[in-house]
């Protein structure tokens, strides 16, 4: 009996496919072996590979976003003219029987060819250039925080708690006192005097804690990590400098951005991370084109900042639905179903740096003193499956506001579907106390009700 096989409509048919390696590429423009080659990954190499995808006449290529290897490559065929897709790994990894590189790049040539593959979100050149920026500074913030905790465990090695006598040993006492200590001074009542106004601690209490034991060597460590810290500090300023001029380069070159203006926000808090000297409020106003961002509660100038340089306006834009954004940003589940029955509904693993910022604001939203509908509602969800799927659950309905604002252009108000909850709620208080007024027949004597007359 002859086997039956299903064809499969051809869909891109001048299509390579490449397997991205760290030493070599492998390059597929058929199934033979003669269609498959291996070139290098310096410049001249990746030149090669394109004139020899130009001589077989490939309009198409697909390739894996694997580490950083695909980036220069990535370049090259773009300014070639070639259309790239850009997949992700584990939309290539059902192949059969052994794997090599030289079947991987057919099988990747195969799904592209059949029109299998979906291509990866990616920014826009200036939106890319813009999240390099922000990415360094956010590793030297990280590090800069790592410094912070050495020199915090130096100053208890040398019997110095400082910690427990300020909140942040970074902060405007801690370093005064910290530079103080690094320049020989020993006597704690002097070292004390550095304390600033808004130190809720008394300079008798911070004198206390500040005798040494007066070991030298955790003195030399500790003024190592305080030039540490002052050099990534002035590392952070550079970065803030590049960002800045950045944005005004993406601002200034638009007129649609260019064009809007808004007042300062006094109520926002400016955390010690933020940017000192970047105008944040007015900058995502013009890059959103008019769209006020920060009037969402809980939305900080870190998160904004975050969704300007790893999406942009024109990224968002890219998302058709609300629904494939936060997919996109892992915060919806992945329902599978199979004969009516949902199997599963788990949010999916993996992260990134905005989906990470998004929780952040959605968990700053649930330490809200005042009631508002989102405060509301991660209160909700909390209570009944507890605090780490409410704040998942609050950065999807932020991703979702965030893209209704800036593609639909909908201001940010209560939404009317908190209000409907509130009279349905009140709907079914009315409808109970009826019940029980039935119930045991009282009337409005009874109730000691006084009916006006019409």
């Amino acid at each position: 009996m002859e086997q039956e096989f299903v064809s499969m409509q051809v869909v891109n048919p001048q299509a390579a496919g490449i397997d991205v390696g760290s030493r070599s590429h492998w390059v597929a423009v058929g199934q033979s072996e003669k269609d498959v080659r291996e070139y290098g990954v310096f410049n001249q190499d990746l030149f090669a590979l394109v004139d020899w995808l130009k001589e077989k006449d490939v309009k198409t290529v697909a390739m894996e976003s694997t580490g950083t290897y695909w980036q220069n490559l990535y370049a090259v065929l773009i300014s070639k003219g070639l259309h790239v897709v850009l997949c992700n790994g584990k939309f290539t990894k059902n192949i059969k029987g052994k794997k090599t590189d030289i079947k991987d790049c057919q099988w990747i040539q195969k799904l592209h060819t059949l029109g299998l593959l979906t291509s990866s979100f990616l920014p826009d050149g200036k939106t890319e250039e813009l999240r390099t920026y922000c990415r360094q500074r956010a590793n030297l913030l990280h590090l800069a925080a790592s410094t912070s905790k050495k020199m915090q465990k130096n100053l208890r090695l040398l019997n110095l708690r400082l910690d427990v006598v300020v909140k942040d040993i970074c902060g405007l006492t801690g370093l005064l006192i910290i530079r103080a200590i690094c320049d020989g001074e020993t006597d704690p009542e002097k070292l004390a005097s550095f304390r600033h106004g808004n130190c809720r601690k008394s300079e008798e209490e911070i004198a206390k804690a500040l005798q040494t034991n007066g070991r030298k060597d955790y003195l030399f460590a500790l003024q190592q990590e305080l030039d540490t810290y002052d050099h990534l500090q002035n590392k952070i300023d550079e970065c803030d400098k590049e960002i800045d001029k950045m944005l005004n380069e993406i601002i200034q070159s638009d007129d649609n951005k260019r064009q809007h203006f808004i007042d300062v926000k006094p109520h926002k808090r400016v955390n010690k991370n933020t940017p000192k000297d970047i105008d944040l409020n007015l900058k995502s106003y013009q890059m959103f084109e008019g769209t006020d961002l920060l009037a969402i509660e809980g939305m900080s100038y870190s998160t904004v900042l975050a969704l300007m340089s790893e999406v942009g306006l024109e990224g968002i834009r890219k998302f058709k639905t609300a629904k494939h954004f936060a997919s996109w940003l892992r915060l919806a589940p992945n329902n599978k179903v199979s004969g009516g029955k949902v199997l599963s509904s788990k949010v999916p693993k993996g992260s990134n740096r905005l989906k990470i910022a998004l929780r952040n604001a959605a968990n700053a939203i649930g330490n809200l003193k005042d009631s508002t509908p989102l405060r509301d509602f991660f209160h909700r969800i909390s209570f009944r499956k507890g605090r780490v799927s409410a704040i998942s659950a609050t950065a999807r309905k932020l991703a979702v506001i965030i893209w209704n604002m800036v593609v639909k252009g909908v201001p940010y108000i209560n939404p009317e579907g908190y209000l409907f909850l509130d009279q349905k709620r009140k709907l079914g208080l009315v409808k109970r106390i009826k019940k029980q007024i039935d119930k045991f027949g009282l009337t409005n004597a009874d109730l000691r009700l006084e009916i006006e007359p019409i």
